[in-house]
């Protein structure tokens, strides 16, 4: 059985920057089935190679602060409205979640780390597009904060911990823009086992 409704999502979709995301966010129901779609990715061997943090609005303005704290002391003469900038960072959606890269080094072997990596991505493009089917606009971003060891270990992971993304969650203020996608033919190629 065909599903449209699918293709048409995955070929619509487009990311809001998290600073034109406003209320509403998901709702604790609608937020733990986009969390259990975000599970349901490719997992070679079981590893759970991946966490998520929900990151509370108590938790968005502690770790705003936090952000400020750091840029300042590696930015001294960053003016007022980067400063607020950084600030504002995790506090800019009505929704944070924190995505981290658990890979299980015992399993290399057959379960090499690129790919426990990977399956970590997938979960930030599965939570990216379980929220827009819940009719809600979304963005996976990264930034400073991702590769900052002070944020991992507030944030409650080790220093070799990889944040694979902040996810932000809620309704866009307008419709976004679409913006130029490659050409297939620039992207897509056919091997057929000559040279």
């Amino acid at each position: 059985m065909k599903n449209s409704a699918t293709i048409d999502l995955l070929l619509a979709r487009r990311s809001v920057i998290a600073q034109n995301l406003v209320p509403p966010g998901p709702d604790k129901t609608e937020l733990q089935t986009i969390l259990q779609a975000g599970l349901r990715v490719p997992d070679h061997g079981v590893t759970q190679p991946w966490r998520i943090q929900i990151i509370s609005k108590k938790g968005q303005k502690t770790l705003g602060e936090l952000l400020l704290k750091i840029f300042r002391r590696e930015n001294p003469d960053a003016n007022d409205t980067l400063q607020k900038l950084e600030r504002e960072r995790p506090q800019r959606s009505p929704t944070l979640l924190v995505v981290t890269s658990h890979p299980n080094p015992d399993r290399y072997v057959k379960v090499p780390h690129i790919e426990q990596l990977m399956s970590a991505g997938a979960v930030c493009q599965n939570l990216l597009i379980a929220a827009n089917a819940l009719g809600y606009s979304a963005q996976w971003v990264t930034g400073w904060p991702a590769y900052h060891g002070e944020v991992r270990q507030v944030l409650g992971h080790s220093l070799d911990t990889e944040v694979v993304g902040f996810i932000h969650i809620g309704t866009a203020k307008e419709a976004p823009k679409e913006r130029a996608r490659p050409k297939m033919e620039s992207i897509v190629s056919e091997w057929d086992g000559t040279n």
